[in-house]
């Protein structure tokens, strides 16, 4: 093993498939077994910093590696979670979320019925100074059954079939926590359920009771996660729509279904100084007209989801991003051409328009990038229009 050891560590930064084809000395599981530390260990640098780190660290399979938490999103959770005497993780898989998490309980509990994902538990937990832990080999519904009650339960249900396709719906993944959502809470104070990004918000809701907070969290822009807080008697869910920056940004915009639905949402047809595009997270939500309330703009038609301003300035702290108009034309390739003068490159965005980004882009003949960014969109008096803007901080 001390080989193996050194042989990962002296090539952690080569070509893995180039390193596969080398001459070795190790049997072919020990050589398998090096590869795979140099490949997780190469994902850990971007997605698992302090993992990366820390020297003794053992790494999961591709699989587990790719669908583990972001260190960025594993520490989102920590900031929601209230801390307390035991927390359970029902998958813990790779350990990520448990990691964080149970630096805020005075004991933790580790569930995995992967042998082989409980054993590297066993060694990394220690070396990322989690002692107080008890990691158990076995299917998070029967292990759950003798469990006692916990501060908090978190769980993640895996998200692929028998055969290794993705699914969606709570129902398909494994544990079904639709099934299990009576047990979680009688044998929690808070329950915390991470779900695929790609589940609409209102269907969860359906489908879960005892909602107290939705936290939609993104990064850099993509919805990564979605995460579920359940307790008893809980009213109406609070819905946090979370954008995280690997700069250490953080935008958060908090509603409730009500308060967007009494929302006062003002609509033109007249594209004004700046234009303004909400981040992923809101995006997923579907938090339209609350946002133009509170941040003072109006929006450019109720299914464009595009927002505009007519001040000298634009608005502060808008989640999302900014861009500063410079002119406005119909879908004429000549129009547009001539707005753009020698420029060959743009950013195109189509927001509720007949045609996609690649039809448009061939119209047009404009290839992707540059400081440019044109919007094709649609105003609240069905006219279709070219927004072509820049970049601004807000």
């Amino acid at each position: 093993m001390c080989d193996i050891q050194s042989f990962v560590k002296e090539h952690r930064n080569d070509n893995v498939c180039e390193l596969a084809l080398r001459a070795h000395t190790f049997s072919d599981d020990e050589f398998k077994f090096a590869l795979r530390q140099i490949e997780g260990w190469q994902r850990a640098r971007r997605k698992l910093p302090t993992w990366s780190r820390t020297e003794g660290i053992l790494f999961p399979p591709h699989l587990n590696m790719e669908q583990c938490s972001s260190e960025l999103t594993a520490l989102y959770k920590t900031d929601i979670a209230e801390g307390g005497e035991s927390m359970a993780d029902l998958t813990a898989g790779f350990g990520v979320d448990a990691v964080m998490l149970g630096r805020k309980y005075r004991r933790l509990t580790c569930v995995e019925q992967n042998e082989e994902l409980c054993d590297i538990a066993r060694n990394n937990l220690p070396l990322l100074g989690i002692g107080n832990c008890d990691v158990v080999c076995g299917k998070a519904e029967e292990v759950l059954q003798g469990m006692p009650r916990q501060s908090l339960i978190f769980i993640d249900p895996a998200r692929r079939d028998a055969d290794g396709g993705r699914v969606v719906s709570i129902a398909d993944c494994t544990p079904d926590v639709t099934r299990m959502q009576d047990a979680l809470l009688a044998h929690a104070d808070t329950v915390m359920v991470k779900l695929s990004p790609m589940l609409d918000v209102r269907s969860m809701l359906r489908e879960l009771h005892q909602v107290s907070e939705v936290h939609i969290v993104s990064v850099d822009g993509e919805c990564k996660e979605l995460l579920v807080k359940m307790q008893e008697d809980s009213p109406s869910p609070r819905i946090f729509c979370v954008n995280l920056t690997s700069g250490g940004r953080r935008d958060v915009f908090t509603f409730t279904h009500e308060e967007d639905a009494a929302a006062e949402c003002r609509y033109t047809a007249e594209v004004g100084r700046y234009i303004y595009e909400p981040n992923a997270s809101i995006m997923k939500a579907g938090c339209y007209r609350l946002l133009a309330e509170r941040m003072g703009l109006v929006k450019l038609h109720p299914n464009s989801h595009l927002y505009t301003s007519f001040g000298d300035l634009p608005v502060a702290d808008f989640p999302g991003r900014c861009f500063k108009v410079d002119a406005t034309c119909s879908l004429n390739r000549k129009a547009v051409r001539a707005m753009l003068g020698e420029k060959e490159k743009a950013n195109l965005t189509v927001r509720n328009f007949p045609m996609s980004v690649a039809d448009l882009r061939r119209k047009l003949k404009l290839r992707e990038g540059g400081d440019t960014y044109l919007f094709a969109t649609t105003l609240v008096d069905e006219s279709r229009v070219m927004v072509i803007s820049s970049s601004f901080s807000s």
